[in-house]
């Protein structure tokens, strides 16, 4: 499976990496600090990614506006948007539904929980029929 993580923490980034490495995943991930740069890289139309991992709160252009242009163009609107943040705030997640994400995560503050959450999201994922 292909990921595009958009996520401006290279912290965050690298957390990432290392539970995909841990859960033994060969998933090609591809990085975008924020979202101007991720739409660059969506625009090159035979390297989409299979879905689209995000963090709301980045520079330029933040989750919500992103998802907003990602989901109103016809080609990139059908990749499935996953949303993870630290954000409880109940008018981004129904903002972010409202728009037309696949799912809501919230980043937990143990390793060992982010791990447990990112291995379901990567199941699921890599279940599900995508569209190619």
């Amino acid at each position: 499976m292909k990921i595009l993580l958009i996520e401006d923490d290279a912290i965050e980034i690298m957390k990432f990496q290392r539970t995909i490495s841990s859960l033994g995943l060969k998933h090609e991930i591809i990085e975008a600090r924020n979202g101007e740069e991720a739409l660059k890289l969506l625009g090159v139309k035979n390297k989409l990614p299979d879905i689209i991992l995000l963090d709301l709160n980045m520079p330029k252009i933040n989750g919500i506006e992103f998802l907003t242009i990602l989901k109103n163009n016809e080609v990139l609107s059908v990749i499935p948007a996953i949303v993870l943040s630290t954000s409880r705030n109940n008018r981004d997640i129904l903002e972010c539904y409202k728009i037309g994400i696949a799912g809501y995560v919230l980043k937990p503050l143990k390793y060992e929980d982010y791990v447990l959450r990112i291995e379901k999201v990567m199941l699921y994922w890599g279940e599900n029929e995508l569209y190619k």
